[in-house]
């Protein structure tokens, strides 16, 4: 097999595992990420410099395709490597899925099922809004809003006023709240010349507005999981995919209809933290796929071999979690990201496979109680 290049805009966990996976497939990884102690440093060519050097853009041009780990790329920087290199995803993709509402919209053009919602760019444009999307909502910012940042929950129009502002009032989007009953993901790949395939559908628990924990199989009604393949497909066709995106959904309760339906939450382009799990479930990693979608390489689904389940470790002043419990702990794999500890940071996971369901419920239970 011959040497292959990716380039990779910034230089994270998420670019530190897509390296590790790229190594075996003997493809070299170069990244772009301003940060010196960026977690790719280890494990591939860093080039420490702002995302808009020109020294730097010009290694990226010069390998074969270049993907991303994070959406907020400098348009200034997907600018200059335009007609260069192939950007995969590509600079409109990036475009709709870094600003909520344009996301919403795209989502709605695809025929993809959201919570109801209102654009908000103005302040006249507050009133009668939350009645709209049906007296309770989460306002959130447009732009830049992440890991729960950038949004606030609203009962009432004195609210939803106090909210704007607190936002800065910025362009914002009000959602309408939803009552679901699980919050899951799904991946989706797909490659140049058209090829889709599907990471499994993950069960999500979030606290404080980060995701704790990923289980895998999700628990959900007969049909869920064709259902979001279904919808992630026509996404990432109508959208002209090269690469991989991850797909968050609520699943509404069920009803006399049959199983809850799958409304779509957020998107991310690239690969996503209810992914980690696939790295220790058997079979191919989501950052394999990632890696191959984006050149083109043979892809098929990734689904785990084995139930499996991620707990985030989330930096918490004053504790650590038990690493001697935990590696006792049989089925644990751990994986630390070798950044600076700090309050609410994202700094590790550990990846917990067992040979049923019942014996990763009952390991899940245990983990828990070692990770802060």
């Amino acid at each position: 097999m011959k040497e292959r290049t990716l380039g990779i805009l910034g230089g994270g966990q998420l670019a530190q595992m897509l390296a590790l996976a790229a190594i075996p497939l003997n493809v070299r990884v170069v990244v772009l990420e301003p940060d010196a102690q960026a977690p790719a440093r280890l494990c591939a060519e860093h080039l420490a410099a702002p995302y808009t050097d020109p020294v730097g853009l010009n290694e990226l041009a010069a390998c074969e395709a270049v993907t991303l780990e994070f959406e907020n790329v400098p348009v200034e920087a997907l600018d200059a490597l335009h007609g260069r290199v192939p950007v995969r995803p590509g600079a409109e993709l990036l475009a709709r899925s870094k600003h909520r509402a344009r996301e919403k919209q795209a989502l709605r053009e695809a025929e993809a099922d959201t919570a109801p919602f209102i654009v908000i760019e103005s302040a006249p444009e507050l009133q009668g809004a939350l009645k709209q999307v049906g007296g309770r909502g989460i306002l959130k910012t447009s732009e830049l809003g992440y890991d729960g940042k950038g949004q606030a929950r609203v009962s009432s129009d004195f609210e939803l006023g106090q909210a704007w502002e607190a936002l800065g009032g910025v362009p914002c989007v009000l959602e309408g709240f939803v009552n679901f009953e699980r919050e899951v993901s799904l991946a989706v790949a797909r490659t140049p010349d058209g090829r889709v395939a599907f990471g499994p559908l993950v069960e999500n628990v979030h606290r404080d507005g980060i995701l704790r924990t990923s289980i895998y199989p999700a628990n959900v009604p007969a049909g869920t999981e064709e259902k979001a393949r279904e919808m992630a497909r026509a996404v990432a066709e109508h959208w002209g995919l090269e690469g991989l995106m991850t797909l968050e959904f609520f699943q509404l309760p069920s009803g006399p209809a049959g199983e809850g339906r799958l409304l779509v939450n957020e998107v991310a382009p690239r690969v996503h933290n209810s992914g980690h799990l696939t790295q220790d479930g058997g079979g191919v990693s989501q950052f394999e796929a990632q890696v191959r979608a984006v050149l083109g390489l043979p892809l098929t689904d990734w689904q785990p071999l084995h139930p499996c389940a991620m707990v985030n470790y989330v930096g918490v002043d004053g504790a650590e979690p038990e690493w001697e419990g935990i590696d006792a702990l049989e089925g644990t794999r751990v994986h630390l990201y070798h950044k600076a500890h700090r309050h609410g940071r994202k700094l590790g996971h550990v990846n917990l496979v067992a040979p049923d369901a019942e014996t990763l419920r009952q390991r899940l239970e245990q983990l828990e109680k070692l990770i802060p």
